[in-house]
C-alpha cells in the first residue's frame, strides 16, 4: 500500500473555480482499479495551499491514474487555471 501527497497553492481568488475540479478529480479516482481513499485538506496557515492525500493498493495502481488521459485532461484544465506546478510525493510503510 502506497500513500502520494499531491500539493497546490490556489489563489485564494481562483478557490471556487478549483473546488468543482478538485471534486471531478476525486470523483475519477474512485472509480480507478487499486483506489483506496483520499482527503484534501487545507493549511490551516497558509489557506493558499492544499494537500490532497490518497491512498492505493500499489505504485503501478497509481502510475496508472498518474498515466491515464482521463486523469491528464481535469489535470491540464488544473494546471491551466492555476498557472503553476502540482507537486507528487509518493509514500510507503517500512523503514
Amino acid at each position: 500500500m502506497i500513500k502520494v501527497l499531491i500539493k497546490r497553492k490556489v489563489p485564494t481568488d481562483k478557490g471556487k473555480q478549483i473546488l468543482p475540479l478538485f471534486k471531478k478529480m476525486r470523483s475519477l479516482a474512485m472509480e480507478q482499479p487499486g483506489y483506496i481513499s483520499g482527503e484534501t485538506l487545507r493549511n490551516y496557515n497558509d489557506p493558499e495551499e492544499y494537500l490532497v492525500i490518497s491512498v492505493w493498493n500499489s505504485a503501478q495502481d497509481w502510475q496508472n491514474w498518474l498515466e491515464s488521459r482521463e486523469r491528464q485532461q481535469v489535470q491540464d484544465e488544473i494546471d491551466e487555471l492555476l498557472g503553476g506546478r502540482t507537486e507528487y510525493s509518493v509514500y510507503h510503510h517500512g523503514l
